[in-house]
């Protein structure tokens, strides 16, 4: 087969090392890539948010399957474009991604099929939604309804500090994202993600894992786009996870059928675990990120039979093998990072690193120049380790980490502090 992946960060990086261990792959392009990525396949300068530019260029190249990684094109309706074009893809349209894309439109459909969420308020006029913050009390949590890469998050732990919150979303701290706004109640609890592919019928899950959101040791300071992830998720049992696809799942994929916008693609479930089960936090329309490293580091070369099934709506016949193992990935940030930081620096002691079936270096905001590899973003590279233990793959983790010679980087100590 020849593959076309759409993105540049740690999770198609994730992607594309997980394809290339399954002999079906013939040729790998991923566009646009980055310079961890352009290590193990070709890159290709490609605008990924222009549906008919991508089906073009699947076309000029003779792909068999594209895999959308971000959810950018999703959103502006690349799988669409590719399917009228006759390309088998794996991702949602954008029909079916405003699960995502509108947190508000997430909540009509959890209404529609009884899946339980927090309580919420959906608002498009700041006085409005002050007045029911003054109403509900706090701590309460503020989302900006659209796409805010992760970012668009905060849970107030007063009245005055949510008033701040929504000023900022409306004033356009998080640009059209925050034109609309959603406030929901907190749930108390322990949060997991959940991986699910769907065929628009058919639904399998394929893993759990824990994220890390907020940048400081013992989950402080604000949130980001995932600070490290490990899986499996302890506190998510087969029977929270049997009960989470009978309650959330399923009557989720039966209400956008029922639309006429059946899902396919990969499904993040966001869940807050409590003593009363699990109820939905979010839904994402593609794999998170840092999760689909630790995901692929365990799922390996079927990964892509799993998602080549998907893609072709014949998940029924699948199943997933799981070794009774584990993974953790560690990010390593830009200092500043979740706010203003450099870009630029030299990272040295990447090309020494060992790269495995058991540790394996994601880059996920990098760039090449003459020979150098550069930090270019604020989350940038991926330590992702898998051992017979979580504390077998953590250590094997950070001993890549401390191979990695760049002072301008940072990361957590702490990851998968609450499963060990």
């Amino acid at each position: 087969m020849n593959i076309l992946i759409l993105g540049s960060g740690g999770r198609e990086h994730a992607l594309a090392w997980a394809a290339l261990q399954n002999p079906k792959c013939d040729k790998l392009i991923v566009a646009p890539g980055n310079a961890g990525i352009a290590m193990i396949a070709e890159c290709a300068r490609l605008d990924i948010n222009d549906g008919g530019a991508v089906a073009e260029f699947a076309g000029d190249n003779a792909i068999d399957l594209v895999i959308i990684g971000p959810e950018a094109p999703l959103a502006a309706g690349v799988a669409d474009r590719l399917r009228d074009a006759g390309l088998l893809v794996f991702g949602p349209s954008a029909a079916a991604a405003r699960l995502e894309a509108s947190k508000s439109f997430t909540k009509e459909i959890c209404d529609a099929c009884n899946a339980p969420t927090a309580a919420y308020g959906h608002f498009t006029d700041a006085d409005a939604a002050k007045d029911h913050v003054r109403t509900q009390g706090a701590p309460i949590v503020i989302k900006a309804d659209g796409l805010a890469a992760g970012k668009g998050v905060i849970i107030a732990e007063t009245v005055p500090e949510a008033e701040a919150a929504i000023d900022d979303m409306f004033g356009g701290a998080f640009g059209g994202a925050g034109a609309e706004v959603v406030i929901e109640e907190f749930m108390t609890g322990e949060e997991a993600s959940f991986f699910v592919l769907c065929d628009g019928t058919d639904a399998l899950p394929i893993g759990t894992a824990q994220d890390h959101k907020r940048v400081g040791a013992g989950d402080t300071g604000p949130n980001t786009g995932g600070m490290g992830a490990y899986s499996p998720a302890p506190v998510l049992t087969d029977a929270l996870a049997e009960q989470a696809m009978a309650e959330i799942v399923r009557p989720t994929i039966a209400e956008m059928a029922r639309r006429g916008t059946p899902y396919q693609g990969v499904l993040y479930v966001g869940l807050m675990i409590s003593d009363h089960g699990p109820r939905l936090v979010e839904y994402n329309a593609r794999f998170g990120d840092p999760e689909c490293q630790v995901l692929m580091m365990r799922l390996g070369a079927q990964a892509l039979d799993l998602i080549h099934a998907c893609a072709e709506q014949r998940l029924g016949e699948m199943q997933v093998n799981w070794a009774d193992d584990h993974a953790m990935t560690v990010v390593m940030a830009a200092r500043g990072y979740p706010g203003d930081y450099a870009k630029g620096d030299v990272i040295n002691g990447l090309t020494t690193l060992p790269e495995d079936s058991f540790t394996m270096m994601f880059h996920a905001g990098t760039a090449q120049s003459e020979g150098r590899i550069l930090a270019a973003g604020g989350r940038v590279l991926n330590a992702t380790a898998r051992g017979a233990t979580l504390q077998e793959a953590r250590d094997r983790a950070y001993a890549l980490l401390d191979q990695v010679n760049w002072p301008g980087g940072f990361c957590r100590d702490d990851i998968g502090w609450r499963a060990l």
